[in-house]
């Protein structure tokens, strides 16, 4: 029920932002696996994610559907993300939890409109929506419960370590042995997984006991 002046109530918030989270997060999952499915001789370990939509210059390569299907997941989880973000501001008014949030959804929008074949701005891109997305799980457990406060910021440093280890060791870190496919997907995965974790976490927030 929304407020004498007609305005959402804060469960009414937290439902949309969990909804919209929890959506973007199992369309993402789904959307990743639809196009490694249609993509001929994708490797998960061999393959970066993002050359799903097309690999990286001068000798790009876009393979449809693959390109458009992720394209597009990426572009809606990222527009699905902000919307959360600006609903979790109205109901938390917590700028440490919703500004990584907003970051991570402009981030995979970015990922989703310039895809890999446009080199150094995907990449720019890719980097702010892992950088976000690790701080933002980490920025949540402010807001959550035990135990899922603790899982959140396991998940959000499993993401970040790992990024930091690629970015200063290179191909040569303690998971080169899964190729860099395998290693970006350590980054990536742990932040899809807590999007779903947290949209459902807020549902159950939006209707307390």
């Amino acid at each position: 029920m929304a407020d004498l002046d007609g305005s959402p109530t804060l469960q009414q918030y937290l439902a949309i932002a969990g909804s919209l989270l929890l959506i973007g997060g199992m369309i993402a999952f789904l959307g990743i696996i639809t196009a490694e499915a249609l993509y001929p001789g994708y490797s998960t370990s061999q393959n970066q994610i993002s050359d799903l939509g097309g690999t990286e210059p001068p000798e790009s390569i876009i393979l449809e559907p693959s390109a458009t299907i992720f394209d597009a997941v990426m572009v809606l989880l990222g527009l699905l993300t902000l919307g959360a973000s600006v609903c979790l501001h109205r109901a938390y008014d917590d700028p440490v939890v919703t500004i990584p949030l907003a970051l991570l959804g402009l981030g995979l929008t970015g990922v989703g409109v310039f895809n890999g074949s446009f080199g150094t701005t995907h990449a720019l891109f890719a980097l702010l929506t892992f950088i976000a997305g690790g701080l933002s799980a980490i920025a949540a457990a402010r807001v959550e419960r035990s135990p899922l406060c603790y899982i959140s910021v396991i998940l959000g440093a499993i993401s970040l370590i790992t990024l930091v280890t690629y970015l200063v060791l290179g191909m040569s870190g303690p998971l080169a042995f899964l190729g860099i496919g395998g290693m970006e997907r350590w980054v990536a995965y742990p932040l899809l997984l807590w999007l779903l974790v947290f949209g459902g976490y807020l549902l159950g927030q939006s209707h307390p006991a």
